[in-house]
């Protein structure tokens, strides 16, 4: 068992990660609420599958999703910055 070697991959390269999100389209938001129809924008503007709103002091998983984007926001709801995670 402990000798033992470690499988090997042999399946060829790995797939490329998908990146459909782009940030910088809403950037606008900045400084806006984030209301319900204002996270939705911003997932369309940045054309992304997935968004997910971030509140100070919230636990996050660390594992980079291209086609997700985070719209960082104050403890007043105010979006403070959005990016591609």
């Amino acid at each position: 068992g402990a000798c033992a070697a470690k499988p090997m991959r042999t399946g060829g390269p790995l797939p490329p990660q998908l990146q459909t999100c782009q940030a910088d389209a809403a950037q606008s938001a900045i400084g806006a609420p984030a209301t319900p129809e204002r996270v939705e924008q911003i997932r369309q503007q940045t054309h992304s599958r997935i968004v997910r709103v971030l509140h100070p002091g919230q636990m996050v998983t660390m594992e980079f999703s291209g086609e997700r984007v985070d719209v960082r926001v104050d403890t007043q709801n105010i979006v403070v910055a959005v990016g591609c995670g």
